[in-house]
């Protein structure tokens, strides 16, 4: 997942109102003219984000407190952060609509760029997932889907009928799950250089950074085997998304938030 956050945006935290759940998720378009310089550019596609935020904000019939959406999917595959998890989104219509679908919109209208790129609902998908591991059901809905509307559009929701499947996706074969050492990766996270390019501290590191990459707290780049400055910051991202807060956040591993991990990504912890 190539997520860009509401930090990189630079955009304080949303002020939307806090929701913890729903039945899912409904796909949106921009529903206007979407240039189709933005296959181009990714810089493009930032400063159309931005552009939805500010013409919400300005937005006085519907008094918007942020951008409408959870989040956005652009064509080059980044899933940029809108609300973000846990906030009620403003997009689906009205108040019992919004409380019963989250929201991601794709970068495409009904005129100029009209037909979403297998990146982008490759990142719709890796949204739909991130919600769901933070309270979205299982439901993938359109926004037509309960308002009269022509969103998403067309393509997009042929899509959304078919199940929202990622592009070129199989069903894979399970196999064994990975199983941590929690002693491990404590020693590992205390002791492993901020560097990478020195003797890996402990193999399963790696799989824990794989889970943070998927929750939208490591760059994959730093997905390397070693568990240094940086991902001692995503893991403290990780527990206080746990709700763990003071020196219980401080990035070091512990059994609780590691087996949380583990549940939502395929692999085991052991004392």
């Amino acid at each position: 997942m190539k997520l860009v956050t509401r930090a990189q945006l630079g955009w304080p935290a949303s002020a939307a109102d806090p929701q913890t759940s729903t039945k899912g998720v409904k796909v949106h378009y921009e529903g206007t003219t979407v240039s189709a310089k933005l296959l181009e550019d990714h810089d493009l596609c930032i400063a159309e984000w931005k552009s939805i935020r500010k013409s919400h904000l300005a937005n006085e019939e519907e008094n918007y407190s942020d951008i409408a959406y959870n989040y956005g999917a652009c064509p080059h595959g980044y899933l940029l952060e809108g609300r973000g998890l846990g906030k009620r989104t403003g997009a689906n219509g009205n108040k019992v609509l919004n409380r019963a679908h989250y929201a991601i919109v794709g970068l495409v209208g009904d005129k100029g760029l009209t037909k979403p790129t297998d990146a982008m609902l490759s990142a719709i998908r890796d949204g739909i997932e991130l919600l769901r591991r933070h309270g979205a059901g299982n439901e993938i809905k359109g926004h037509r889907d309960g308002l009269a509307t022509a969103c998403p559009g067309e393509h997009l929701y042929a899509w959304v009928k078919k199940g929202a499947p990622r592009p070129g996706g199989s069903t894979p074969v399970p196999g064994p799950r990975p199983v941590i050492d929690v002693s491990k990766v404590v020693a590992a996270a205390a002791h492993d250089p901020a560097k990478s390019g020195t003797p890996v501290s402990y193999a399963g590191v790696k799989t824990v950074e794989k889970a943070l990459v998927a929750e939208g707290l490591l760059e994959s780049k730093y997905a390397d085997g070693h568990f240094g400055t940086t991902t001692v910051k995503a893991y403290a991202a990780w527990q206080r998304r746990c709700g763990y807060t003071g020196d219980d956040a401080n990035g070091i591993p512990g059994q609780t938030s590691l087996e949380k991990l583990g549940q939502e990504h395929g692999f085991d912890v052991k004392p």
